[in-house]
């Protein structure tokens, strides 16, 4: 079994159905691309995989390391070793990019670390991703320009070691100086400590810097077609209004 088994899924909102019938499967050490237009379901998928109380699994599984989390609470999804990185990230007021790191931590042990070991490890994370050690003693995202929430992030993914890391827009509104730090500490979080990751995205322009093992399509709640790297090439050639109709075509 993969790390991450998505089977079947169904989910909706008040409003409507978005996802009918999605299985995907992402182990540690892979790297997975989930790619389709805006509203064709994908940051659906990831606020699911994470617990998000909006939105309603109504038929379907996930499980993750052996075990169904299909209704399991967010921070127990946390502490398994799932890792999403939001579109959005939000400013925490008066809580330093350290100590938000060093709470993480403990949110996912029994034992609080000791501070020399959270040090070193901090230290570690800091000269891997080539980030100023200043940075640390940031507040958590406040005044944080684009490119400076990601790199936050990817701070988050190197300090806490999850086993996949769901990557929900990360390219999003960033320019191209900050989504190459970002394409880069991931490449070397994978490389490292073999992280496994799913990103998220409509753009092909992050997989420049990131070379997927697998690609799938996204359209209208379902994947309709998965393969290599070769996928993003097409898509940045034919779009996917061409791959719409052949869907169509085949149904």
């Amino acid at each position: 079994m993969a790390d991450l088994e998505i089977r079947n899924l169904h989910v909706r909102t008040e409003e409507r159905e978005i996802l009918r019938g999605v299985d995907l499967s992402v182990s540690r050490g892979e790297i997975h691309a989930l790619m389709g237009p805006n509203g064709s379901g994908k940051s659906t998928l990831a606020n699911t995989l994470l617990g998000h109380p909006a939105y309603e699994i109504t038929e379907g599984s996930i499980f993750f390391a052996g075990q169904d989390i299909t209704e399991a609470e967010p921070h127990e999804r946390a502490r398994a070793g799932l890792f999403l990185a939001f579109q959005y990230p939000v400013a925490i007021p008066g809580v330093s990019v350290a100590n938000f790191l060093r709470m993480a931590i403990n949110a996912q042990s029994e034992e609080p670390i000791a501070m020399k070991e959270f040090r070193q490890r901090l230290e570690r994370a800091v000269e891997l991703l080539d980030v100023e050690r200043t940075f640390t003693s940031r507040h958590l995202n406040e005044g944080f320009s684009g490119g400076e929430k990601k790199r936050a992030e990817i701070l988050q993914l190197a300090v806490l070691r999850p086993t996949l890391a769901v990557l929900d827009e990360t390219d999003s509104g960033l320019d191209i100086d900050a989504l190459r730090t970002v394409a880069e500490g991931v490449d070397r979080l994978h490389a490292e400590h073999g992280l496994g990751v799913l990103i998220i995205t409509h753009y092909q322009r992050i997989l420049h810097y990131v070379t997927p093992h697998f690609v799938h399509v996204m359209l209208d709640g379902r994947i309709v077609l998965e393969g290599g790297v070769e996928l993003v090439e097409r898509l940045e050639r034919e779009g996917y209004d061409q791959i719409r109709q052949e869907v169509g075509a085949g149904a």
